[in-house]
């Protein structure tokens, strides 16, 4: 078993209250987490959308805390069906700058060959929440 827990971290060039607005958003979500594209809001906080990997329909509940930047995401195959296992964490790092980083915890069926691609896919991920934000701001 290749561990239990992962988080991936970049620097942002804009405020940590931007990318915090930025990454809380279920829908602008969609443009980033390729385990979940094409968001579509069903809920209150219940977003569905696709996996680019496998094309597989992913349900998310999306739970941000603003007084912590932080969000938390349960996660799942269906909406009955979600288990918390993903946050993004921001911290301010000055004015105009901040961390984003997404934490990503192992299901205890998950296999090494799902597990590898959650860490490699949440790399990519902070590319394009990176990319996106300075582009916007």
């Amino acid at each position: 078993m290749i561990g239990l827990f992962h988080a991936a971290t970049a620097e942002v060039g804009v405020s940590a209250k931007q990318a915090f607005e930025y990454v809380a958003d279920g829908i602008r979500q969609g443009e980033w987490t390729l385990g979940c594209w094409d968001r579509e809001q069903i809920g209150d906080d219940l977003f569905r959308g696709r996996s680019l990997y496998d094309g597989q329909e992913t349900y998310v509940r999306v739970l941000p805390r603003r007084e912590l930047l932080l969000v938390d995401f349960e996660v799942g195959a269906a909406p009955e069906a979600l288990v918390p296992r993903i946050s993004v964490r921001v911290r301010p790092r000055g004015e105009r700058a901040c961390t984003v980083t997404l934490m990503a915890w192992r299901t205890p069926d998950q296999d090494d060959e799902s597990w590898e691609r959650v860490r490699d896919l949440h790399r990519a991920e902070l590319h394009l929440i990176k990319g996106r934000l300075e582009l916007a701001f």
